[in-house]
């Protein structure tokens, strides 16, 4: 991770990685960054320039902090327009030969500004930031993402399964198994690790999950991953889509972020007195994130489309509520099998899907955490079973309530989180509002099947 500079560095420092990327076959490196919308944006240039790369960067203009995801330029009141111009410094540590796409190599990019000081939008150095707000409280987080996709035939803008057989089924894999050999073995090579790979519940969708590791590697982990399993799958023939609804009224792909926190004696979510073995701080922490779930939805899943799988009884976490393996609910505790506990327990916040930035996502999951920490609170009563068969008074006396079930009041939500608003600063913080108020507008109108159609190759 880059320093609040643009880092300066000599140009023997990136001679073994020219080195062995050339060996490798390399000829092109891609820079790529994630604005509000979700969408990742890319420069690129021959690996012969990687050391001017490394210390001087590649001109991005900041107009993007404010695109919507089809592309509208909108203005912020801080950030947007077509002035000015950035720079894009690749974290070097996490230079990837991209086994999928022969003669290619990936970095995640850092904002600069040109005379030097990081640029106050950047999502990667948010997230930076609340990793160092955590180690500065004794406090540390792993995260990772779920991946969650779509396998359709090219050629066609309507959505053709790619394969067929029951979820979860044997029939599903087999057909599935020589992509999923090649895409695991891909994977590997870059550095991804695969912890299980699996035909999904809906039409034409798998899944794959890698290891938890910090939080902005994390998110790394998640571009490249997704960039991976599209390069694969466009080589093996068929097309992939991680929108979160590709057919209204249909089970939609997710991309639940799970995390877990830890001091200097290990995992706070187990081994505790609290329930499931929780302890205070790693109770607080939760506590905080489900108070800020509303607020969340709009940097985690504030597409307009994301509200077409975010329906009820779809285990998709549409209710501000907890509990253990309880899946549909928002913030779900997993706490490991027998003897796992102490480095399995972990949460998963099941309302994402990936038309999030993920770097905002786990940042702002984790200041919501640590104001938890900082106030001491505390989590209520638990859930069990889908909230949706409850009669509305049944669930008022319980204290369910549902998250924002569209993009405006996701963004009024997001507005008005005076928790997030101080994370993430004025300028990212009104972006981020800025690209969901005008995204909500833009399809205010639109049709169910218009919104699956205008997302759905878009991630």
């Amino acid at each position: 991770m880059s320093g609040d500079r643009i880092p300066a560095r000599e140009p023997a420092e990136l001679v073994p990685a020219s080195a062995r990327l050339r060996a490798e076959g390399v000829e092109l490196v891609e820079l790529s960054f994630v604005d509000n919308a979700g969408i990742v944006r890319v420069k690129t240039a021959p690996l012969d320039r990687l050391s001017e790369l490394a210390r001087y960067g590649l001109g991005a203009s900041p107009c993007f902090e404010t695109f919507t995801f089809d592309d509208m330029m909108l203005r912020g009141t801080h950030l947007g327009g077509p002035d000015g111009d950035l720079r894009l410094i690749p974290d070097i540590s996490r230079l990837t030969h991209l086994a999928a796409m022969p003669g290619w190599a990936w970095a995640p990019a850092d904002k600069f500004t040109q005379d030097g000081p990081r640029f106050v939008g950047c999502q990667r150095a948010f997230a930076a930031r609340q990793v160092e707000a955590a180690a500065s409280m004794d406090l540390s987080v792993s995260a990772a993402f779920e991946h969650e996709w779509t396998l359709a035939e090219p050629g066609v803008e309507e959505f053709v399964p790619a394969i067929s057989g029951s979820g979860y089924g044997q029939v599903r894999l087999e057909s599935l198994a020589d992509f999923g050999l090649a895409l695991v073995r891909t994977m590997r090579e870059q550095g991804l690790d695969v912890l299980q790979f699996h035909p999904e519940y809906a039409l034409g969708q798998a899944e794959l999950s890698v290891a938890a590791k910090d939080p902005v590697g994390a998110a790394d982990d998640a571009v490249l991953a997704r960039h991976t399993i599209r390069a694969v799958t466009r080589r093996h023939g068929w097309r992939a889509s991680f929108a979160p609804c590709l057919v209204p009224e249909g089970a939609g792909s997710g991309a639940h972020l799970h995390l877990s926190v830890h001091d200097e004696n290990g995992n706070l979510l187990a081994g505790g007195p609290g329930r499931h073995g929780l302890q205070a701080a790693g109770e607080a922490f939760l506590a905080g994130v489900l108070r800020e779930l509303p607020a969340l939805v709009a940097i985690g899943a504030g597409n307009p489309a994301s509200f077409l799988r975010l329906g009820p009884s779809r285990w998709a976490g549409i209710w501000q509520v907890w509990g253990r393996e309880a899946r549909e609910a928002a913030l779900r505790l997993i706490t490991g099998t027998e003897g796992t506990q102490s480095w399995a327990a972990n949460a998963e916040v099941k309302c994402f899907d990936a038309t999030a930035n993920p770097y905002l996502a786990v940042g702002a999951v984790i200041a919501a955490g640590l104001a938890g920490v900082r106030e001491e609170l505390t989590l209520p009563d638990e859930i069990t079973g889908d909230p949706a068969l409850l009669t509305e008074s049944a669930r008022a006396e319980a204290g369910i309530e549902r998250l924002p079930a569209g993009p405006a009041e996701a963004a009024d939500a997001l507005a008005s989180s005076e928790v997030l608003a101080e994370a993430l600063e004025p300028e990212l913080h009104d972006a981020i509002v800025t690209v969901r108020r005008g995204e909500a507008e833009r399809f205010a109108d639109a049709t169910p099947d218009e919104l699956a159609a205008a997302t759905r190759w878009t991630w």
